[in-house]
């Protein structure tokens, strides 16, 4: 595995897994399972409703807790009673702290998110979480956090894949030293995976499309999170570390982006999480 490090020095695996709408015991049969296969980045959140299931997933693995890494996000809902939604996160998973904490959506029509970023500055203070960043953050919604708290993230997770490289927000979150990490990171699965060119390109290179989406991603400096529910597909989504995509090929892949190319329509400008 290889790893970024956080502005905040905490080490990050290049690739996580994602667990939206794993839940229930097949839920945590599917984390345990991929932390066997060698994933130490597990992300899950309050609105998910399976942190329960994450927190099992975990147990069943059997694993020292110091070498796993793990997500959750605050809903901006809660940006009152905000330590006491990510306590009730600790209880559900059966954990004693968490690795990062996010704040899921700006919610800009209800404009609380500077209060709710005040929250995870808080938790952090007090012990209950390592380092603290945004889901899904615009650059107007970043510069306000920092003008109005004087603290950056130090992640932003936004829906990135090849038909929405966010190529803008990508480099603003650098120049601000705030790593990009991909949620969606295969878009609409069932619809990338049979892009032709996708397709030309991962026979070029002898791997699957999921694994030359996944490639380009972290080629990019980011990191994916793709959620996979069979061991066949966990252990295929870790095998992206054996090659690189050329400079011409990654610039191919980019050109595939869209205006219109979010998957779920779900713009933060206007957007309110659910």
């Amino acid at each position: 595995m290889e790893y970024y490090t956080l502005r905040d020095g905490l080490q990050l695996p290049k690739i996580g897994f994602g667990t939206y709408q794993l839940a229930g015991a097949q839920g945590a049969r599917a984390v345990s399972s991929a932390i066997q296969q060698g994933y130490r980045l597990i992300d899950t959140a309050y609105n998910y409703e399976n942190e329960g299931a994450v927190g099992q997933g975990i147990k069943a693995a059997n694993i020292n807790r110091a070498d796993l890494l793990v997500t959750s996000k605050l809903p901006g809902r809660y940006y009152q009673n905000g330590i006491a939604a990510l306590q009730e996160s600790l209880y559900r998973s059966q954990l004693d702290y968490l690795d990062l904490y996010l704040l899921h959506w700006p919610n800009p029509k209800q404009d609380h998110y500077v209060e709710a970023w005040q929250t995870l500055i808080d938790a952090q203070k007090f012990g209950l979480v390592r380092s603290i960043g945004v889901c899904n953050f615009l650059p107007e919604h970043l510069d306000r956090l920092y003008q109005e708290t004087g603290v950056l993230p130090v992640i932003n997770q936004i829906e990135l894949h090849p038909y929405f490289n966010q190529a803008n927000q990508r480099s603003y979150d650098q120049q601000k030293g705030i790593l990009t990490e991909d949620w969606s990171p295969l878009g609409r699965a069932s619809t990338m995976l049979q892009d032709s060119t996708l397709q030309m390109l991962a026979e070029k290179y002898h791997k699957g499309v999921g694994q030359l989406i996944l490639r380009w991603e972290i080629q990019l400096g980011t990191i994916p999170i793709p959620k996979a529910a069979t061991v066949q597909n966990q252990i295929a989504n870790l095998a992206v570390f054996d090659f690189n995509i050329s400079d011409e090929d990654m610039q191919i892949i980019s050109s595939l982006t869209q205006a219109n190319g979010r998957t779920f329509d779900q713009d933060p400008a206007i957007y309110e999480e659910f």
